[in-house]
C-alpha cells in the first residue's frame, strides 16, 4: 500500500508530462534487477481501484507513464456500458473537462463545425443531430429519397426511436424525421437556423406521426367490417354508406409505411379507391414482399 501511495503521488505531481518508468522503479523501491513488469503489477492494482494510467511514449520507446485524474468512483460503480453512456453525454453535452476526466482524450471532442456523419447502424447520426439542436444549426440529408435542409428544434425519444423535430427550408409546417432512416449527415455553422415554435409531442399512434406529405386516402369495406376498420386505422375524416352493405371512407394519411402495415392487417376486409399514387406505392411493396 505505501508502494502504491508513492507512486500515485509522483504521477500525480508530474502531471501531463507523465514520468519516465526508471525513475517510478526507484520511486516503488525495486531492485535493480527487477523488471518494468513488477511495475505493470502494481499499475493493475491502480486500475483495478479506478484511477487511469497511460503510457506516453510510443512503440519500442522508453515508458514514460502519466496518471489522469478523475472521480474514481464512476469507474468503480457504474457499468462498462454505463461509463460509455456518460461519456458519450459529456460529449454531447459539449463538456470537454467532463469528458476527459471520463477517461475519453482530448482530441476525442471535435469541432462541430462542418460535421459530417457515416452512416453505419444509424443511430451514430444522434451526435450531429442534438447538435444541430444546441448550436442552432441547419443540419442536411438525405430522407424518404430526396434531400433536405431542416431548421432543428427539438430531438426526443420516443415509441423506441430518436426523432428530430424541425422545419424545411421551404415548408412553414414542422415534421418529425426518425433520426435512424437519415443517411448524408452534414451539420451546418451555429446559428444559421432560424427559430421554429415548439412543438407539440409526437402522437402515440404511429398513423398520427407527421412523417410524409398529408394525402386523403378513400377506402371501401362492407358494412360489418367497418369496426375493425376503425380499430386499425381509428376515425375516419369521413364516412359514406354506399349500395350493397358497404362504406367510402377516407383518411388524412401523414405516414404511409404506418398505413400500408395496417391495410395488410386488414387484408381483403377493405379495397384502396385513390388516389392512384397510393394505390401503385401499395402495389408495388406488395410485389416487392412477393418477389414478383
Amino acid at each position: 500500500m505505501e508502494r502504491l501511495i508513492r507512486l500515485t503521488a509522483v504521477l500525480s505531481d508530474a502531471g501531463e508530462r507523465g514520468v519516465p518508468a526508471a525513475t517510478l522503479m526507484k520511486v516503488a523501491g525495486f531492485e535493480a534487477n527487477d523488471t518494468t513488469d513488477a511495475l505493470g503489477r502494481e499499475f493493475r492494482h491502480l486500475r483495478r481501484q479506478g484511477w487511469q494510467i497511460d503510457n506516453l511514449s510510443a512503440a519500442r520507446e522508453d515508458a514514460v507513464w502519466r496518471l489522469r485524474k478523475g472521480d474514481s468512483r464512476l469507474r468503480l460503480r457504474l457499468s462498462s456500458a454505463e461509463q460509455a453512456a456518460l461519456q458519450r453525454a459529456a460529449l454531447l453535452a459539449d463538456r470537454s473537462d467532463l469528458a476527459v476526466r471520463l477517461g475519453l482524450e482530448p482530441t476525442v471532442v471535435r469541432p462541430v463545425t462542418d460535421l459530417v456523419v457515416e452512416q453505419a447502424d444509424g443511430l451514430e447520426h444522434l451526435d450531429a443531430v442534438m447538435r444541430a439542436v444546441q448550436r442552432s444549426a441547419v443540419i442536411r440529408f438525405r430522407y424518404n429519397g430526396r434531400s433536405r435542409a431542416v431548421h432543428p428544434a427539438s430531438v426526443r425519444h420516443q415509441n423506441n426511436q430518436w426523432y428530430l423535430s424541425g422545419r424545411e427550408d421551404d415548408d412553414a409546417a414542422v415534421k418529425h424525421f426518425v433520426v435512424s432512416r437519415m443517411s448524408e449527415v452534414r451539420l451546418g455553422q451555429a446559428g444559421t437556423a432560424t427559430r421554429v415554435e415548439p412543438v407539440r409531442r409526437l402522437a402515440l399512434h404511429p398513423l398520427r406521426w407527421e412523417m410524409d406529405e398529408p394525402t386523403e386516402v378513400t377506402l371501401v369495406a362492407a358494412e360489418e367490417f367497418l369496426p375493425d376498420v376503425v380499430r386499425w386505422l381509428q376515425q375516419p375524416l369521413d364516412t359514406q354508406r354506399a349500395d350493397g352493405g358497404t362504406c367510402i371512407v377516407t383518411y388524412r394519411v401523414t405516414h404511409r409505411a404506418a398505413m400500408r402495415a395496417r391495410l395488410y392487417m386488414l387484408g381483403e376486409r377493405v379495397r384502396v379507391l385513390g388516389p392512384a399514387e397510393f394505390r401503385e406505392e401499395l402495389l408495388a411493396d406488395l410485389r416487392d414482399m412477393a418477389g414478383v
